[in-house]
């Protein structure tokens, strides 16, 4: 493998933890997504630090051979210490008996760090190995401890870890059971390269030469199976993401008649991108309420039944033909504000009955709604409301 094998899979990782940022700084009290943070910049860190080219930077940087060993390996024990962690917060939630495991968990971890720093403290390793360290020195004293500790404890995550995904996927379905089978195969392929390294280093032990094993067949195996295991991390929150796609569609079908309510009401249109979306579909929703009251004088509930009445017999849906038909009056509406406006003319009776139908159609009627004012301003934009004919 070179090095876009793995910078690439590092990339992507990255850029999910990124994603995941805003969320962990506005909920860092959640040991749920600490979690899953941790996972994502774990599994990100150890393919870029696997990396032959750093490697090499971070061996040169610190001056000494293979100093990045013990680091790497300290990464990926720290990632299979939060997989378990995330599996049993997914599990059983933050109980005081799960707390307490999730702290012997790491306790271990920590344990394993520091064996692994004082190992390669203790040994020697002065030829610098950037792909085979793990056979080349497999007989050294201290350095064969460093890796033995290593590959047990990645070989015990990855067998532990997959029963338990198997028997829970067994009760469950939908996005919980993917993910579930998703991690099964995901640890397959990380214990099966923690198989192939030991295999490689025994057979060192036994005097055989099975160096292929760890140098060829065990670091595809690591990126499939860290790429499986973070995807099978994730899989679940589809349900969250489908919610968090259908807020942002919401959102942006009520942009058009929003705009030009703001517009005519001379009120501004400014938003914060860092305010959290379901507040901005909150805000933008009651400042097109807020401006249609004062848009209900000029609506005349005539129009909306005048193109709705017909429009079933034309095989338009009855939801679209509604919205459709509510978004004209709307436009009728604000050519009538604007022309009274302009004209100095006094405004209307305050009546709010042809809004009605509008206010009592939630969320997602005053979005479709607006989608269809967009749909009418972009067909219209040529010819005044006021001279088409209903």
């Amino acid at each position: 493998m070179n090095g876009s094998d793995y910078y690439i899979p590092a990339a992507a990782l990255g850029i999910a933890f990124l994603s995941k940022l805003p969320g962990l700084i506005r909920q860092w009290g959640n040991p749920m997504v600490r979690s899953v943070a941790g996972l994502l910049l774990m599994s990100s860190a150890g393919f870029a630090f696997a990396a032959p080219p750093t490697i090499t930077v971070i061996n040169r940087a610190v001056g000494l051979p293979n100093v990045s060993a013990p680091l790497v390996y300290a990464i990926l024990s720290v990632f299979n210490t939060c997989s378990i962690v995330l599996l049993a917060y997914w599990r059983e939630g933050f109980g005081t008996e799960v707390q307490r495991r999730v702290r012997r968990w790491f306790t271990v971890c920590g344990a394993v760090v520091a064996s692994l720093a004082l190992c390669f403290v203790l040994g020697d390793a002065p030829e610098e190995r950037l792909r085979d360290l793990d056979t080349h020195y497999a007989s050294t004293p201290w350095i064969r401890e460093m890796i033995v500790i290593y590959l047990a404890w990645h070989i015990i995550v990855g067998t532990v870890v997959p029963v338990m995904c198997w028997r829970w996927s067994r009760v469950v379905d939908g996005w919980l059971r993917a993910g579930l089978l998703t991690l099964v195969a995901g640890f397959v392929f990380s214990t099966g390269f923690g198989l192939a390294k030991a295999a490689a280093v025994v057979a060192r032990w036994a005097g055989g030469d099975w160096d292929f094993l760890s140098t060829d067949v065990a670091p595809p195996l690591a990126s499939a199976g860290a790429v499986l295991t973070t995807s099978g991390f994730l899989l679940p929150q589809g349900r969250r993401m489908a919610g968090a796609w259908e807020t942002w569609q919401t959102y942006r079908w009520m942009g058009p008649l929003w705009r030009r309510l703001r517009i005519l009401m001379g009120q501004p249109m400014s938003t914060s991108w860092w305010t959290p979306l379901e507040s901005r579909l909150f805000n933008r929703e009651t400042d097109i309420y807020d401006d249609l009251l004062a848009l209900a004088p000029y609506c005349d509930l005539r129009v909306m039944t005048a193109y709705h009445d017909p429009a079933p017999d034309d095989g338009v849906e009855p939801d679209e033909a509604w919205a459709a038909a509510a978004a004209l009056m709307i436009a009728f509406a604000i050519e009538a504000k604007e022309s009274a406006t302009e004209s100095g003319e006094e405004c209307p009776e305050q009546l709010t009955d042809a809004l009605s139908p509008v206010f009592g159609t939630g969320t997602k009627g005053i979005a479709r709604i607006s989608r269809q004012y967009g749909a009418l301003r972009s067909h219209t934009a040529a010819v005044p409301l006021q001279g088409r004919s209903l």
